[in-house]
């Protein structure tokens, strides 16, 4: 039978067959790799300032393209901004943020999550964690093609089944945290929701730090291809920050060791 004729068969048209689907040219993946070196190191770099960036490296590209790129990785230069009298999502409501001049003082009193872009040779994943804010302990992750919420609300999910739950869950205000699937799962725990003031990283400092160890420790010193692969080695990175990797702010001490053992001074209280 001909090809001609198995296609009028099976109803489609003969030129998907020869159709091969483009992959991500090199050169894009170089540029958002150099953009998301430079938005760790200056996160207050828009579109005009990062197109400078770029063609100071030798890269002849025009903001409209850095813009679109940017974009796709889903980050925007920090700085305050006027309130908007448009609201994007009117479904998706706002919480207060908490924590200002709180003190965080035990295990599971704050939790934190934030989703970052993970370059690839070919593409790129999106990484959503969530930490301990007192500990610095990653309680969970996950990786993802895409930006939408469901990916964040198994994280979230694991975290609670595995850790009990905060007395406070703190996200920016991305639409996959406002999402009402996301915040039901937090309210049926009993949780308070709190959100970064938009355009303020200082509110989720923590989670923001741990984006640049990963980052600086892992990602770029390792040319991970594929989602198994990268989730494998992320799952090793992370239970090393955990157990083996000392932190200034804890006095050199581990996560892991600072949870279990603040965890440990409440049930003897």
């Amino acid at each position: 039978m001909s090809v001609a004729r198995q296609c009028e068969l099976l109803d489609i048209n003969r030129s998907t067959l020869y159709y091969k689907p483009r992959t991500e040219g090199a050169d894009n993946a170089t540029l958002r790799r150099l953009i998301d070196e430079q938005y760790l190191e200056t996160p207050f770099y828009g579109s005009r300032r990062m197109t400078e960036h770029l063609r100071d490296l030798g890269h002849q590209v025009n903001r409209k393209r850095v813009q679109r790129l940017m974009r796709q990785m889903g980050i925007e230069a920090i700085y305050p901004k006027k309130k908007r009298t448009t609201i994007r999502n009117p479904e998706h409501k706002i919480y207060p943020y908490l924590l200002r001049n709180v003190d965080v003082t035990r295990p599971n009193q704050a939790w934190a999550a934030d989703i970052t872009y993970v370059p690839q040779k070919q593409g790129f994943m999106y990484l959503v964690a969530i930490i301990d804010w007192f500990s610095r302990k990653v309680l969970a992750f996950s990786i993802s093609n895409t930006m939408e919420a469901s990916f964040c609300i198994e994280t979230l999910k694991e975290a609670l089944e595995t850790h009990g739950k905060p007395e406070i869950f703190n996200t920016d205000q991305g639409s996959q945290f406002t999402d009402g699937d996301f915040t039901a799962v937090l309210k049926s725990a009993g949780v308070q929701i709190s959100m970064d003031g938009r355009g303020r990283c200082q509110d989720n400092i923590f989670i923001e730090r741990l984006w640049r160890s990963v980052k600086y420790e892992y990602i770029y010193l390792n040319a991970v291809e594929g989602g198994s692969n990268l989730r494998s080695g992320l799952s090793k990175y992370f239970e090393w920050y955990n157990q083996e990797r000392p932190h200034q702010g804890l006095g050199y001490r581990k996560p892991d060791e600072v949870y279990y053992e603040g965890l440990l001074n409440q049930a003897v209280a």
